[in-house]
């Protein structure tokens, strides 16, 4: 394991071995190792984090982070804020667009790496399964959706998954 040869950009956050963070449109992940490694004649260090929905391993250059969306998961007090986009009304525009037009948007959504912004795909999507039949991809998105609130959510709230959803899915109950 090499060390941080290299200092990051002002504001940019520095992550260490062992932490927790979040990849957009992949989820949360743990910092396994930093390293470095000669591409095209230069020296890079790169953050090797294992996703720990499915193991998978990403490199990311450290001075990408930001360029990549990688960040810290969110705090305990920041729940309330993503439950209240959660409970927000939506606006209704999503019944009035062609399935695969919502598709790109809340791929766009999801990619963003924001979860308020996975919080609002889950809401319209979770909502709109109400009222009528998702597509294939939609609900597909409904899930990642899901799975990418629960891991982060519950590991913010120290919980399970499982009471999570409950929680999540008692917002919807009213």
């Amino acid at each position: 394991m090499a060390e941080k040869a290299m200092t990051l950009e002002e504001g940019t956050r520095q992550f260490h071995v062992g932490d927790l963070a979040v990849y957009p449109a992949h989820g949360v992940g743990r910092i396994e190792a930093i390293e470095s490694r000669e591409i095209n004649g230069k020296k890079q260090d790169f953050y090797i984090m294992k996703i720990l929905e499915n193991g998978m391993v990403i490199m990311i250059p450290t001075d990408n982070v930001a360029n990549v969306g990688l960040r810290d998961v969110i705090e305990k007090n920041d729940i309330p804020k993503v439950y209240a986009v959660m409970t927000h009304k939506g606006d209704g525009q999503q019944d009035n667009q062609t399935w695969n037009r919502r598709y790109r948007e809340y791929m766009e959504k999801i990619k963003s790496g924001s979860l308020y912004d996975v919080a609002a795909v889950f809401r319209d999507l979770f909502v709109l399964k109400l009222t009528k039949d998702l597509s294939f991809g939609e609900r597909k998105l409904l899930d990642t959706a899901q799975g990418l609130l629960l891991k982060e959510l519950s590991l913010a709230k120290e919980t399970d998954e499982k009471s999570m959803l409950t929680e999540i899915e008692n917002l919807f109950a009213s």
